[in-house]
């Protein structure tokens, strides 16, 4: 019985800080989207600044806008773009303004924030995959295990966005 308590306490570790590593490679997801949007058509140089779209009900959307936030800091240089970062939550979407784009947290229900982004033309980012594929996002970035940058063509053209012949090359559109 007493095998049985380190093993116990082991998960119990682990599960608690899950929420905390649910997203690790946010500093890299952070500088590919930053990167991503270098290729857009008329897109944003100079400083921009970046929605960070959370759920604060969701502990791994905290963690993950936490994360990201950090990435940035004070100001992340992707090019020619100097990324700023402010919070958002899920439910405010529909009355942010200046912002280049939003980067939606996993755990998000990107349905409704990808409907109120394309209603105020931004670019919505996630680092979930199924965000793009279901066009609640322009673009989903991952870089783990390897990077891949998702677009997806309908949500793209709903908010104008146009990328450039030789980054259409680099993605998989959907």
């Amino acid at each position: 019985m007493s095998k049985k308590k380190p093993v116990v306490a082991l998960a119990a570790t682990l599960l608690a800080v899950a929420p905390i590593s649910a997203h690790a490679d946010a500093a890299k997801d952070v500088q590919i989207a930053g990167r991503a949007l270098t290729f857009l058509e008329n897109g944003p140089t100079g400083k921009a600044v970046l929605g960070v779209v959370f759920d604060p009900s969701k502990p791994a959307s905290v963690a993950e806008k936490n994360a990201v936030m950090a990435a940035i800091g004070g100001g992340l240089n992707t090019g020619t773009l100097t990324l700023t970062a402010k919070p958002v939550e899920a439910g405010a979407v529909s009355g942010v303004s200046g912002v280049a784009a939003l980067y939606v947290t996993t755990g998000v229900n990107a349905g409704p924030v990808g409907a109120a982004a394309k209603a105020k033309k931004i670019i919505t980012i996630g680092s979930d995959a199924s965000c793009a594929a279901s066009g609640a996002c322009v673009m989903s970035v991952s870089a783990d295990p390897k990077v891949e940058i998702i677009v997806n063509r309908g949500a793209a053209a709903a908010v104008g966005a146009v990328f450039k012949s030789a980054f259409r090359m680099m993605i998989r559109e959907v």
